[in-house]
């Protein structure tokens, strides 16, 4: 499989499009099969980098180091890098990843989901399964482990379980054997230019697919059945449904494909709430396509335990239960959260204004429950304007310190405060990870 890989690029003259986590596993990829000469593109100047500063085959290039892209005999692009301001007329069939080079020659092993939300948690289920069903399974992706980090440790029959973004989907001229599509929602504007644009990238997934694969995909959000219906595909399309009778659907609480019966939903689990339930049946419709032992499906389900930042239980202090959903990056995600934990008296949103439309999110809040909503620049400001003549009682807090700090002196004992931004969090944090992790320790302060 490596040299397979490697035999598209031996003789040509590569770039290497951004040195981060990515870029830095391509590169010591290469390096396992070649001395050649390797070109690092990236904004920030990487000569000094200790994985490379001693290499005399490298040319690092900083100033301008998006001009001359056509130069390139293959351009390897790290997920990160944005292209959505340049002309890429000259060299877009020029431009891979580690995940289409995978995919080229080993596409018949890969199980591949995207979607807007729950991604991580589906990947990660479905990896699960397979490994605790006695499978040589690998969890990869955009969830964190580069492809090539892994890559000598896969087997002939090993299953690929990989979690794709919008923007590792963006270029690929192929698609997995497996492909899941969990939902669409306009998210990830700044890099996809258009919410139109950023659909089409997340639907690859699907495009290349031939007759021999399954795809999978979400019949209740509408902008994702509006894609599949009106599209003439080849592959096998099993739909996943919490209100429809379609090929994945709920009946008499109880989990069913076609006409089998799988889980029963009222099991006692860890995922709670609607959007963790359709996470559980597209996980099932894998599990069937694969002909998994169906105990260890269930045994898998019910003992799985939420990732962190997603839904997660911080714990209980002072009589106050804290949860803390960072992951909740748009509306949609945030009123999920607040439907599934039913008992909150005080949200925490607001983060890096996207141009993403939260009249949906507003009006949500004005009808429910919830007393106290605790606002952070900069979209939580323009929710709590939009809210000031409602019944919440609604406060504007700078920083999160200040948020916690207020929840605690007004939440209700034996109710809930629920961080869920329905935000990104890159106006005050790095990303959702580095903002769960300071809600937690202030909490537990």
């Amino acid at each position: 499989m490596q040299e397979e890989i490697f035999r598209k690029l031996d003789g040509k003259k590569i770039a290497i499009l951004g040195f981060g986590m990515e870029g830095k596993s391509t590169y010591k990829f290469i390096r396992k099969f070649s001395n050649c000469t390797l070109y690092i593109l990236d904004q920030k100047d990487y000569s000094n980098d200790e994985l490379i500063k001693n290499d005399s085959n490298v040319v690092v290039i900083h100033d301008n180091y998006l001009d001359n892209l056509d130069s390139y005999d293959i351009i390897i692009k790290a997920p990160g890098v944005v292209l959505k301001d340049i002309d890429i007329t000259n060299f877009k069939d020029k431009i891979t990843s580690q995940l289409e080079l995978l995919m080229e020659v080993n596409r018949k092993n890969i199980i591949g989901i995207t979607g807007t939300k729950g991604k991580s948690t589906t990947t990660t289920l479905i990896y699960e399964m397979f490994k605790n069903s006695g499978y040589d399974a690998h969890l990869l992706g955009n969830i964190g482990t580069p492809i090539f980090d892994d890559i000598d440790n896969f087997k002939d029959d090993s299953i690929l379980v990989i979690e794709m973004s919008a923007l590792q989907l963006e270029f690929v001229n192929v698609s997995p054997h497996v492909a899941i599509l969990l939902n669409l929602f306009p998210e990830h504007l700044d890099h996809a230019g258009s919410v139109e644009h950023y659909y089409e990238n997340k639907l690859n997934i699907f495009k290349y697919q031939d007759k021999l694969d399954t795809g999978i995909y979400a019949y209740d959000n509408d902008n994702v059945k509006e894609y599949v219906l009106n599209n003439t595909y080849k592959q096998d399309m099993v739909s996943v449904s919490l209100k429809d009778n379609t090929h994945m659907h709920i009946r008499d609480n109880f989990i069913y494909y076609k006409n089998k019966k799988l889980y029963d939903i009222t099991s006692k689990r860890n995922l709670i709430g609607d959007a963790n339930l359709e996470n559980i049946m597209f996980s099932l419709a894998v599990a069937e396509v694969y002909y998994l032992p169906l105990d260890k499906v269930i045994d898998t389900i019910n003992n799985f335990k939420p990732l962190a930042h997603r839904l997660e239980l911080v714990g209980e202090y002072n009589g106050i239960t804290y949860y803390d959903d960072a992951i909740a990056t748009i509306p949609e995600a945030c009123i999920n959260a607040i439907k599934s934990l039913v008992r909150v008296d005080t949200l925490i949103l607001g983060g890096m204004d996207r141009g993403i439309n939260y009249d949906k999110l507003i009006e949500f809040l004005r009808s429910n429950s919830i007393t106290n909503l605790i606002c952070m620049p900069e979209t939580g400001y323009k929710i709590a304007d939009s809210l000031m003549t409602s019944n919440k009682r609604i406060y504007k807090c700078e920083s999160l310190e200040d948020a916690v700090s207020t929840a605690k002196k007004v939440t209700k004992k034996g109710y809930i405060c629920l961080l869920s931004p329905a935000a990104a969090s890159y106006n005050k944090y790095k990303n959702f990870i580095e903002k769960g992790n300071k809600f937690q320790e202030l909490v537990k302060k």
